[in-house]
């Protein structure tokens, strides 16, 4: 019995002794609002510029010329560029697509 005693005893400050809530945690900012707002977050991260580049060009390749795109479409069809090293991509796009719309 005594040996129980003792045990919960220790298992008490042990528990205690974990639990334990210091100042230095009630200090931070984040113990009563974890959450930034965007403008905060900013302030202290910043963006890294290359990966702002690759953005900045997968902004350009979603918005690209028609011709261009024509012609990517028409590079990928084997006759069609073949075509289009005698009379150039419009003429070859128009020949093997040009009753198709592109979006």
């Amino acid at each position: 019995m005594r040996a129980l005693v003792t045990l919960m005893l220790l298992a008490v400050l042990v528990m205690a002794a974990t639990c334990y809530e210091s100042h230095e945690s009630m200090e931070s900012h984040e113990y009563l609002n974890p959450f930034l707002n965007r403008r905060r977050a900013h302030d202290f991260i910043q963006a890294d510029t290359r990966l702002e580049a690759i953005s900045q060009e997968r902004i350009r390749e979603r918005n690209k010329a028609p011709q261009e795109r024509q012609r990517e479409i028409c590079e990928d069809y084997y006759p069609c560029e073949l075509y289009a090293f005698r009379h150039g991509y419009a003429a070859a796009y128009r020949h093997y697509f040009g009753r198709r719309r592109t979006k």
